[in-house]
């Protein structure tokens, strides 16, 4: 599929989620007033809808039919997605999401925690629809999300974190989501065990791949973040190159590290990236990215050709060029 075609045909079914989604906030502030419009502010800002468009392609690449009847819990992601994205900027003190003013800046945090929490509802609310088996897998994937939330808050500024302590944390986070919504995709369109696994391994090694992607982003800085460069460094999270980098160091360079990182600032930017490439702890997240795009790729070798696998294929490209 060629590449113009390929983007086309996602960016038509991401005019569908924006379409829906707009249509939901417009019925619910009729309803709800406030928190509905303010909620909407921030579901409505803009980001990729990725999860979404994983979703719908893997429900397509499944077999599946009717894709009215999955758009429901194609919305039900993105809005518990953004209720996790309100919290998370309430927790890192953020101003800006997405190039603009983070809900709990301009309307208060108290305000800002009960719109998450109405986006949670929402988003629950649509993913009942679907069965037990299919809120039981989600309601296990927000359950770990906010494990790793906690996990994250206390590894804040702890030069001691493994990376299988970081791996746990982008799993709960990021590519747990990404498993989810791809494996209850294959369910509800019919696929047998086996391949509804298939689906969820391809959504968890790209979910992996798209924080590691996140984790260069943050260090080189990208408009396409949405979010001012070094970021997490800022916030004192604890990301692959930095961690990394903090193994491989010795003596006074590890040291310097640490306080670079304890005390980081917009004059550090350059420090910091020479102490990194010292390391190669860059390179070995770029090795990793390719590593993990390419078990993503071959969990999808079962099915046969389609339109819908060239499109997730497709996809998996765009998450791990992104920041090239």
């Amino acid at each position: 599929m060629e590449y113009e075609l390929a983007e086309s045909r996602i960016d038509s079914i991401r005019q569908l989620v924006e379409t829906r989604l707009s249509e939901l906030i417009k019925q619910q502030t009729g309803i709800y007033g406030e928190v509905a419009h303010n909620s909407g502010e921030v579901l409505l800002a803009g980001g990729k809808r990725l999860r979404p468009i994983l979703l719908l392609l893997a429900y397509e690449l499944a077999g599946g039919k009717d894709k009215e009847s999955i758009i429901p819990l194609a919305l039900a992601f993105e809005l518990i997605h953004t209720a996790t994205l309100i919290h998370d900027d309430i927790n890192d003190q953020a101003d800006k999401r997405r190039g603009k003013q983070t809900i709990h800046d301009k309307y208060g945090v108290p305000k800002a925690i009960i719109s998450g929490d109405w986006l949670f509802t929402q988003g629950f609310s649509f993913g009942g629809r679907y069965g037990e088996r299919v809120v039981e897998i989600i309601t296990r994937s927000c359950s770990g999300l906010a494990a790793a939330e906690y996990s994250q808050l206390n590894h804040v500024l702890d030069l001691s974190t493994s990376p299988e302590d970081y791996l746990e944390i982008i799993i709960g986070k990021t590519a747990g989501p990404f498993s989810c919504a791809c494996e209850v995709a294959g369910i509800i369109a019919g696929l047998d065990e086996e391949k509804c696994q298939l689906l969820s391994e391809f959504g968890m090694e790209l979910g992996i791949t798209f924080q590691l992607v996140d984790d260069i982003l943050d260090v080189k800085g990208d408009e396409r973040m949405g979010k001012p460069r070094g970021a997490d460094v800022y916030e004192g999270k604890m990301t692959l190159p930095l961690i990394h980098s903090l193994t491989l160091l010795h003596g006074e360079k590890r040291q310097r590290l640490a306080e670079v990182i304890r005390d980081f600032d917009d004059e550090k930017f350059e420090e910091l990236i020479t102490l990194l490439n010292h390391s190669g702890s860059l390179d070995y997240c770029e090795i990793l990215i390719q590593n993990h795009i390419e078990r993503a790729l071959g969990k999808l070798e079962l099915f046969g050709d389609s339109e819908a696998k060239k499109l997730l294929l497709h996809v998996a490209r765009l998450v791990q060029v992104r920041h090239s």
